[in-house]
């Protein structure tokens, strides 16, 4: 093995969603195997989020030379290495830091959006010359960069899925969560985790809700507002369809897992999704998932075995949803299928292994 490297996590995203937790993933793997130091933007959720010594830079929209001039300095002050970034926004401020800095750092991209057109003007050329290697997170981003970057400025591409870890739950927080929500064990719970703004598709587990007319079905939405705008209209609906008690609004949360063991189901209804992080995270929890047919899920669910897909409107997500509650028995069992899976396909150590093996052979 090369020299030990020196890992510099990036990420300015606001955000707090799969991409930004894979990056925290990261950090704390290669922070475990070799020096990893990370960098944020000050108060965002993602800096909340991190614990521990962080480094900060704050992000120009139009014109990065300033935070690329500060990034570089880093660079060189530091003896970083590798600058993994994650924020497809952040491309420009890392490529230019790279350009400025006399340690000339190998530039890693993970890919967790889809590509859609071609990257073939001279900018976009010289931002992907500068990088080293793009890391897909499925297959389909594979083929996409290999489809719209040219081959004479493409990076080495490498296809690693993200992974979880089994979870330590703990179960009297469960049953305290179970009281709090005041869900009792007669009635069967959809969840759907993730940001709350309208691309993650929350109104259509509603609109799903109202055409079951089972006052046994609840949904329990969780994740922290990006749009208070769309919060209300969410409730405006909930109110219009007269389904206030079968709809719980917990806010953001980091006990993720204790409140996935709080559901029967899961819901994932963005339009495209380019993984699904939180796809697996309910699948190691044994909750069977009722994901869109697009994207990530397709790689992740075999539809009918270890999960459900749906066409992308709440006729449909209904109609799963109503099989799921007439046969639970088989939807225990496909949970367990789908448990099993994620810790032979999915599991953290084993994709975070790979991808740490694949930056160190740069």
């Amino acid at each position: 093995m090369k020299k030990e490297q020196k890992i510099l996590e990036f990420c300015l995203s606001p955000d707090l969603g799969g991409l930004e937790l894979f990056m925290v993933q990261c950090y704390r793997f290669f922070g475990e195997r070799t020096s990893c130091l990370v960098m944020v933007q000050e108060g965002t959720k993602l800096d909340r989020y991190i614990e521990g010594e962080k480094h900060y830079i704050e992000r120009k929209k139009l014109f990065p030379l300033a935070p690329a001039m500060k990034l570089a300095s880093f660079v060189d002050e530091n003896d970083i290495d590798v600058i993994h970034f994650h924020w497809t926004k952040d491309m420009p401020t890392v490529v230019l830091a790279k350009v400025l800095s006399k340690k000339k750092p190998h530039l890693v991209q993970t890919r967790n959006m889809t590509m859609t057109r071609f990257k073939n003007d001279f900018y976009h050329k010289w931002l992907y010359k500068n990088i080293d290697m793009m890391h897909a997170v499925t297959n389909q981003v594979k083929e996409q960069i290999e489809r719209f970057v040219p081959q004479s400025v493409r990076p080495k591409i490498k296809m690693v899925y993200m992974g979880v870890k089994e979870p330590k739950v703990d179960e009297k927080r469960v049953e305290e969560l179970k009281h709090k929500y005041g869900i009792t064990d007669e009635e069967f719970v959809v969840g759907i985790v993730g940001r709350i703004e309208e691309g993650k598709g929350q109104w259509l587990l509603i609109e799903a809700l109202e055409k079951l007319q089972n006052p046994n079905i609840k949904a329990l939405v969780v994740g922290h507002t990006m749009d208070e705008g769309y919060l209300s209209e969410l409730k405006e609906k909930v109110k219009g369809y007269g389904i206030e008690r079968q709809v719980i609004f917990t806010g953001f949360t980091k006990e993720v897992n204790e409140h996935f063991r709080l559901c029967d189901a899961s819901a994932l209804a963005t339009k495209q999704e380019t993984f699904g992080l939180v796809v697996i995270e309910a699948m190691v929890n044994e909750v069977v998932v009722v994901a869109t047919n697009k994207g990530g899920p397709l790689e992740i669910i075999d539809d009918g075995v270890d999960g459900l897909l749906f066409e992308r409107d709440a006729e449909d997500l209904s109609k799963r949803l109503q099989w799921l509650y007439e046969n639970q028995t088989k939807a225990k069992e496909m949970a367990k299928r789908a448990k099993h899976k994620v810790l032979e396909k999915f599991e953290y150590t084993q994709q975070l292994e790979k991808l740490y093996k694949a930056i160190d052979e740069i």
